[in-house]
C-alpha cells in the first residue's frame, strides 16, 4: 500500500460471503465476497469454487473509488485465502490496474497460487494451457509497466504451450454440472415489500399470531403475485441473501422501511425442467406464463433487523401462483382464480380466511389492533396525578398494557 494511503476504518467494516448465480451449464459454484462500510458497498470479489472446495478461480476484484488506496482490496483477497485455507487459488489474468495492485500485494499463501507451482500439482482442477496463457499475459503486463509482479515466486514464464498441453492437459478433470431436483426439493424465493405503516407494524408485532400475520402478508401481496423476478433457492438463508444483496446494491433513494419476505414452496413435482433455468442450488423460471405453486411456509424480517426473523407454516399448504409476465399471458386456470392484480376472485376465496377481503381490510384490521397502543401512548404523556389521589385501575379486558421498550 502506498505511503500516503488512508487507513481503512475498522468500525462498520463487514465482509459478507454469498452465492453468485451462474449459468446452469457452469459446473463450478459462483460466489461473491462483498465488503461494506456502514451501509455502503465498498468492494466486491467474484470467484468460482470447485464443488469439492479445493480450488478457487478469481474472476473479478473491484473496489469503489471512495474506498480505493485504503487497503480494502488486500482485505478481500486475504479473506478469500482464509475462507478456503487449503484450496488452490487461480488469479487468472489481470488488467493494468490489477497488475499494479498485485505488484504491491503481499500474498498470504504463495504456495497455493497455481502461477507459482508446477502444473503437475494442480492440473486436475485447471487447464494447464489456460493457466500458461494467463501467466504469459501477466508477464507482458509486468514488462510493459516495469513491475516486478513477484517474479521470484512464479514457478516459470515462457515455457512453450505445446509442452504444457502434452504434459498436463490430460490430467484435467471436467466437473459435471449439478441441478436441483424439482420433485423432492422445497424452494425458497424472496421479495422486498414496502408495506403501509399499520400493516408493517402489525406483521412485525411478535405479540400477534404468527400464522395470521403470514396470512396477512400473502393477502396483501396477492396469492397470484409471488415474485417472478426471483431465484428460487434450496435454502431459506440463500433467499434472504438474495433480498439482502438486492437491498445493498439498490441505488434508489431511501424510502419507507422494507420487509424481506421469503416464500417456501412445496416440491414442484409437475414442473418440467425445460420451463426453468435449473442450477446447482437455485431455479429461475424462464417461460412467460404463470406457475401454480403451494406455499408451505413464510418467513419475514425487517431489512435493517435481520436478526429478528418471523416464521409461520401452513398446513395444509396455501395455493398460490408465481405471476405471469403480463395478464394476457396468464393461463385459463390462473384467470379463473385471480384477477388482473393477482388477488383471489370472490368465487375462489375461502370464507375461513381471516383476511379474505384483501388489502383494505388488512389495513383496517392492523389499524384497529394497533389503535389501542396509540391511545395508551397519549395517556402516558399527561402529568402524573398526585400520589394521594392516584387510584390504580386494572387494564380493560383484552387490553395489553404497553411493555418496556414497546413503540406506540
Amino acid at each position: 500500500m502506498a505511503a500516503d494511503a488512508e487507513s481503512l476504518p475498522e468500525e462498520g467494516l463487514a465482509l459478507w460471503l454469498t452465492e453468485q448465480k451462474v449459468n446452469p451449464r457452469v459446473p463450478w459454484l459462483g460466489r461473491h465476497l462483498v465488503a461494506t462500510v456502514g451501509s455502503s458497498v465498498a468492494g466486491k470479489l467474484d470467484f468460482f469454487l470447485h464443488p469439492d472446495g479445493q480450488a478457487v478461480k478469481v474472476s473479478m476484484l473491484r473496489v469503489h473509488p471512495d474506498f480505493q488506496r485504503r487497503g480494502l482490496a488486500g482485505v478481500l483477497m486475504d479473506a478469500l485465502y482464509a475462507a478456503y485455507s487449503t484450496a488452490w487459488i487461480n488469479h487468472g489474468w489481470r488488467t493494468k490496474s490489477g497488475a499494479q495492485w498485485w505488484n504491491g500485494y503481499q500474498e498470504p499463501a504463495p504456495h497455493r497460487n497455481v502461477h507459482n507451482r508446477p502444473p503437475a500439482e494442480w492440473a486436475a482442477y485447471f487447464d494447464a494451457v489456460d493457466v500458461a496463457l494467463d501467466k504469459a499475459s501477466s508477464a507482458h503486463q509486468n514488462n510493459h509497466y516495469g513491475l516486478d509482479g513477484h517474479r521470484e515466486a512464479v514457478y516459470r514464464y515462457g515455457e512453450r504451450l505445446e509442452a504444457e498441453a502434452a504434459l498436463h492437459t490430460a490430467a484435467f478433470r471436467q466437473v459435471a454440472p449439478r441441478h436441483v431436483d424439482l420433485g423432492s426439493q422445497p424452494l425458497h424465493g424472496a421479495a422486498r415489500l414496502a408495506l403501509p405503516p399499520a400493516v408493517h407494524e402489525y406483521v412485525h408485532d411478535r405479540n400477534q399470531d404468527s400464522r395470521a400475520r403470514a396470512t396477512a402478508l400473502l393477502e396483501h401481496l396477492g396469492h397470484g403475485n409471488l415474485p417472478r423476478r426471483a431465484y428460487w433457492n434450496t435454502t431459506r438463508q440463500a433467499a434472504f441473501a438474495d433480498a439482502h444483496r438486492e437491498h445493498l446494491f439498490d441505488r434508489r433513494p431511501s424510502g419507507p422501511p422494507l420487509t424481506h419476505v421469503v416464500f417456501t414452496l412445496a416440491p414442484l413435482q409437475y414442473l418440467l425442467p425445460s420451463t426453468a433455468q435449473v442450477r446447482a442450488t437455485s431455479v429461475e423460471f424462464e417461460h412467460p406464463g404463470d406457475v401454480a405453486v403451494d406455499v408451505i411456509e413464510l418467513a419475514w424480517r425487517q431489512a435493517d433487523r435481520p436478526h429478528l426473523t418471523h416464521q409461520a407454516g401452513f398446513a395444509p399448504a396455501v395455493a398460490a401462483a408465481i405471476a405471469p409476465v403480463s395478464a394476457r399471458q396468464a393461463s385459463a386456470s390462473y384467470r379463473a382464480r385471480y384477477d388482473d392484480e393477482g388477488f383471489l376472485r370472490a368465487a375462489a376465496r375461502n370464507g375461513t380466511r381471516p383476511f379474505a377481503d384483501r388489502a383494505a381490510q388488512i389495513q383496517a384490521m392492523a389499524e384497529r389492533l394497533l389503535g389501542g397502543r396509540t391511545a395508551r401512548a397519549r395517556t402516558t404523556q399527561l402529568p402524573p396525578a398526585p400520589p394521594q389521589t392516584a387510584v390504580p385501575h386494572p387494564p380493560a379486558p383484552g387490553q395489553r398494557p404497553p411493555g418496556p421498550g414497546r413503540r406506540a
